[in-house]
């Protein structure tokens, strides 16, 4: 299939005989405005000429003059009398009796005497009686009719042309009422500055979309070989990777017009708006082809049809239909490629994700070490760093960060750098900025309690402590018991030394221990807890049953997944509702009973590591509460001074008679939780 010729015009419009030419552009509602002053006009008439509370009565000339000339007519009682060419209109005041015992009421006519037909003699003559009679006479207006008329729609043009501005200014469209017409924006190529070297850390995403890009370059490749390019592209990650600068670079890279809009711009409260809007998207990117569409936020449109109320009519299922008609149907163009982002792929429609609309699913996934020092360069080089900074190691302690987060702290870094009017930004503000973006803003002038402050180091020890006596467990960063975010009294930052993607039984089974680490030491020092524990026993819980329910890591049910709900892989939290699942009762109550055994046995082993490392513990709290910060180096001081006794695990445990499984590997014994508690 040959390339088709190049338009000789150059100007963007396509030739007078192509297809895009030839197609039906959208009927646009610019005649709305002239609606609405036919409809006032037509309002004016009928106010003119069906006014029910106008008195108004017709005269003829000669009653006039016999009444006029006998003094019928009391010349008192005339008012703004008019003689005009057609007419002698007046005013006429008179008392009209209600009724017998009633006072009389006075009543203002309109009184009007054609005078058209008359010669103009005769009205000179007419002019002289009511001169003679004292009526009081004006003259007559010096204004055209037309003039007139206009006068009187004066007001009616001016409100409806008010109330247009306003409508317009509401919409945001090019007229009033224009609803249907697409909110999307459309981004020339001189405005998308954006290209593949300025996107880092998401390398494989990158080279999934240049086929994407090599096409719209040059599409005649592919075509004479009888090749078709995906539809759409489905860019699939969690929240910040940058799944939007993605498409943006793909358009950049490509020279062709891009129009981005959002998934909830088609969605409206009025019915057949969003599938207007689909259409009208359509209409104006093959107007343009070859382009893309990026819709953002994907989820708001294409969820699964079917899930609204039974027998009713869902205007967002007609805005889906209208997509998938539009994307692979009748009149489908294969100049338009269709892309999109969500991180909530399991609610999508599988008719949108069929082979022929969006047929190609990318993976923005969050960056390795890699990608974030790639990340962080680029960010970095927009602001002033020392030399000394080392954005390796800023890498390596921001695991799990995505590019927004990565692009949040290099900002947090250069306003700290500022606030302490520095020149150039170091290290010390760039583990600043983690800690706030980690643990929330740092209060400094919240007083704390001797005796509480005392509870929240030994707390926060007793985190540290057990994470340093078992394996597999990320290395104590930072101790401190210096109030953070909304409610943290202190906390214990831990960094991995690499990344990691899967994790084994034993390495969740630790981390649970490490959690309940700090009311095990609350338990042990003060013989009782305190209500610091909620999140750290939250997530403990949570983990537990994720080990029951999703993993298979429980003897007693077996490899058995007892969700029923598809729980999306990049949701921010682990939260479990118990209306996740629906089984039997007495599945129920085996899951909860494997939970609190894998929790309470965990809580077991923390007390038992605490208890043995006693002097350790209350070294530790001690220079915490004395210096509120301890850094790896000074628990580390600590720890050597005092050497850690072989651990006994299962001396103290009444919920479990059958003791752990414990391999000696040093000072770090591994701990088995037993299967029958």
């Amino acid at each position: 299939m040959a390339n088709p010729p190049p338009n000789p015009s150059g100007s963007d419009s396509p030739p007078p005989n192509s297809p895009q030419a030839r197609r039906p552009r959208p009927e646009r509602s610019g005649n709305v405005l002239l609606y609405l002053l036919a409809m006032s006009l037509v309002l004016v008439v009928l106010a003119f000429f069906f006014n029910p509370n106008q008195n108004s009565t017709t005269l003829s000339y000669s009653d006039f003059e016999e009444k006029i000339a006998k003094g019928t007519i009391n010349p008192s009682q005339i008012s703004k009398l008019v003689v005009s060419r057609l007419a002698i209109k007046y005013l006429y005041k008179e008392t009209v009796p209600e009724d017998a015992k009633a006072e009389s009421k006075a009543v203002v006519r309109s009184v009007t005497v054609p005078i058209a037909a008359l010669p103009s003699e005769t009205v000179h003559e007419l002019l002289k009686l009511l001169k003679t009679k004292n009526v009081p006479c004006e003259s007559e207006s010096p204004y055209p009719e037309w003039v007139q008329i206009l006068s009187i729609l004066a007001i009616p043009i001016i409100l409806v042309t008010f109330l247009f501005l306003m409508m317009r200014k509401m919409t945001g469209t090019g007229s009033a009422m224009q609803f249907g017409r697409s909110r999307g924006k459309m981004h020339a190529q001189e405005d998308l500055e954006i290209t593949f070297d300025q996107v880092a850390g998401i390398d494989e995403a990158v080279e999934e979309l240049r086929e994407i890009v090599e096409f719209l370059r040059s599409p005649g490749k592919y075509q004479a070989l009888g090749g078709r390019i995906p539809r759409g592209v489905l860019l699939v990650g969690p929240p910040g990777t940058g799944k939007t600068m993605l498409a943006k670079a793909v358009a950049g890279e490509a020279g062709v017009p891009f129009f981005s809009l959002s998934g909830s711009d088609f969605v409206e409260m009025f019915v057949g708006v969003g599938a207007a809007r689909v259409r009208d998207m359509f209409a104006q990117a093959v107007a343009r082809s070859p382009s893309i569409i990026f819709i953002d936020e994907l989820d708001a449109l294409g969820k699964v049809r079917g899930s609204g109320m039974p027998g009713g009519h869902d205007e967002r299922e007609q805005t889906l239909n209208a997509l998938l008609v539009e994307m692979d149907g009748f009149s489908s163009d294969q100049s338009v490629i269709v892309m999109a982002a969500t991180n909530r792929p399991e609610t999508l429609d599988p008719a949108l994700m069929r082979p022929g609309r969006f047929d190609r699913h990318v993976l923005v996934d969050r960056p390795d070490v890699k990608g974030r020092e790639a990340i962080l360069k680029v960010h970095a080089s927009k602001i002033k760093i020392d030399e000394s900074v080392d954005l390796k190691y800023i890498a390596k302690a921001t695991p799990g960060f995505v590019g927004a987060d990565l692009a949040n702290l290099v900002n947090e870094a250069a306003l700290l750098a500022a606030r302490k009017n520095k020149n150039r930004v170091t290290t010390a503000e760039f583990d600043e900025g983690i800690e706030r973006v980690v643990a929330g803003l740092e209060k400094t002038s919240r007083i704390i309690q001797p005796d509480e402050k005392q509870r929240v180091a030994y707390h926060e020890c007793g985190h540290a402590l057990v994470a340093c006596s078992l394996p597999h467990t990320d290395p104590v960063h930072k101790i401190s018991i210096i109030p953070r975010g909304l409610a943290a009294l202190g906390y214990t930052m831990q960094r991995p030394s690499e990344d990691r993607h899967l994790m084994t039984q034993s390495e969740l089974e630790n981390r649970i221990c490490v959690l309940l680490g700090g009311i095990a030491a609350e338990q042990l020092m003060y013989q009782e807890t305190s209500t610091g524990a909620q999140n750290d026993l939250e997530r403990a819980t949570d983990m537990a049953r994720r080990m029951v329910m999703e993993f298979g890591m429980s003897p007693r049910l077996g490899r058995v997944n007892y969700r029923d709900s598809g729980r999306t892989p990049f949701a921010p939290t682990m939260n479990v509702s118990p209306k996740d699942y629906a089984h039997s009762e007495e599945t129920l109550r085996e899951i909860d009973l494997e939970v609190k055994r894998i929790v309470d046995f965990a809580a077991v082993t923390s007390v038992e590591i605490l208890t043995n490392r006693r002097p350790a513990l209350e070294q530790m709290s001690k220079e915490l509460f004395e210096k509120e910060v301890m850094d790896a180096d000074h628990l580390r001081r600590i720890l050597d001074d005092h050497a850690s006794p072989q651990i006994k695990p299962g001396t103290h445990s009444a919920a479990a008679p059958v003791p752990p499984v414990a391999q000696d590997t040093g000072d770090k014994p591994i701990l088995r939780i037993p299967a029958d508690g």
